[in-house]
């Protein structure tokens, strides 16, 4: 796995790829994301790469060798079967690599899939295809629903394969369902653990994205910590001395045995540069350039494959307080959630600049939200993180129907 790439774009804006699985979120990940994706590509290149994932690779090869054994069937037969065959293959790679968009369709799809199965069962009941054909539907519903729903169906199905292979008078039709039965057990119960598996794998990666966002605002706010204390001393311990010295070589100056002592003179000149340059020292260790806000962004977004971060932050803003941080940083991540879950988006643009005395952070992504915007417990949560910095929250969709978020804190 190659290592990660982030830069920054030419606008001043930082858009940061992700990868679908990270063992580790430290820094960004893959290359940099164009600011403007490739819409009439872009789908499709998703789509493909969603059927080349192993266990979509594995169904297809399995339909593949299931069209090898109809070749044994009369032409008649074999165009029909065939048919059957090709419908069941086109709604399998619907629901395999099918966007998030396309949830309607991909429900439907799932239930087409067994009566297409059992169909081909009615037509050619003796050579065993839609049997593997069932098992392929069962690791796809297990996939998709859980299992107190996907049990039932699959259940329902085999009810209905052995009233079909009765009907055909073959022989121990109750063993042939129960052989199958078993391994549609397996199949489901292997699909089943390995997608609880990738879940917790994923939500473990979005754990630690969390933890290293929040530890890198905290190691800020503990060296702007450390900065004030140091300016501190060299203010009240180093300038208080040097200015009593500077007091009494000015005294020593007075003496007239004194006045002309070159050394005093020097004296004097050193000790007024230095405290010059100790005054320079403490107001640039107060001129603190603030927490580190790209770097926890960018840690936040890395786990989640999209949608992409496209952040920009403008110079003028220096978030000193950790609280105020804290909010934007909580503000992003709800936000990162929402697209990726609701909008389907792929593209998060973030804004965050000065505007009068205020911050002002605008939140937008390109997807498009299902129904009418509702209000959750994620947004309520961004208001009442808002109302606590005693700041304003505006929500609104852009013209493509994506979420737009506008939030102002004050300074």
């Amino acid at each position: 796995m190659t290592g990660p790439v982030c830069d920054r774009a030419t606008d001043g804006s930082v858009a940061v790829g992700h990868r679908s699985r990270v063992p580790e979120v430290t820094s960004c990940t893959g290359r940099i994301a164009s600011a403007r994706r490739n819409t009439q590509h872009g789908g499709m290149q998703e789509f493909f790469r969603e059927l080349r994932q192993p266990m979509n690779l594995a169904g297809l090869f399995t339909l593949a060798a299931v069209g090898l054994s109809l070749r044994f069937l009369p032409l008649p037969q074999l165009i029909v079967a065939a048919a059957l065959l090709a419908a069941f293959s086109a709604l399998f790679v619907v629901i395999s690599a099918g966007s998030e968009r396309w949830r309607r369709t991909r429900l439907v799809s799932l239930l087409l899939m067994p009566a297409v199965a059992l169909t081909l069962t009615w037509y050619t009941p003796r050579l065993g295809t839609a049997q593997v054909l069932l098992v392929v539907w069962t690791a796809v519903a297990f996939s998709v629903w859980p299992p107190k729903l996907a049990a039932p169906l699959v259940l329902l199905a085999d009810v209905v394969f052995y009233l079909l292979l009765r009907q055909a008078d073959l022989n121990s039709p109750l063993t042939m369902v129960l052989i199958n039965l078993g391994f549609q057990a397996l199949a489901g119960l292997c699909v089943y653990y390995a997608r609880n598996a990738e879940l917790a794998r994923d939500q473990l990666a979005l754990v630690n994205a969390d933890l290293l966002a929040t530890r890198a605002l905290l190691a800020d706010s503990a060296r702007d910590s450390e900065r004030l204390r140091v300016a501190r001393e060299l203010h009240d311990v180093a300038g208080h001395k040097l200015t009593a010295m500077k007091l009494n070589l000015r005294a020593l100056a007075a003496e007239p045995d004194l006045a002309e002592r070159e050394e005093v003179r020097t004296a004097q000149q050193l000790a007024s540069e230095l405290l010059d340059d100790i005054r320079n020292v403490v107001q640039a260790l107060r001129d603190s350039r603030g927490l580190d806000l790209h770097t926890a962004l960018r840690a936040l977004a890395a786990p989640l494959p999209k949608p992409v971060l496209k952040l920009h932050i403008d110079e003028q803003v220096k978030i000193a307080d950790p609280v105020q941080a804290e909010t934007i940083l909580r503000l992003v991540q709800e936000a990162l959630t929402n697209s990726a879950r609701h909008a389907d988006a792929g593209t998060l643009s973030v804004d965050i600049r000065r505007e009068g005395n205020d911050v002002l952070l605008r939140i937008e992504d390109d997807g498009r939200l299902q129904g009418r915007l509702r209000e959750g417990n994620g947004i309520a949560g961004m208001r009442e993180r808002i109302d606590a910095v005693r700041g304003s929250l505006r929500l609104d969709t852009t013209p493509q129907g994506g979420l737009r978020i506008e939030a102002r804190l004050p300074a």
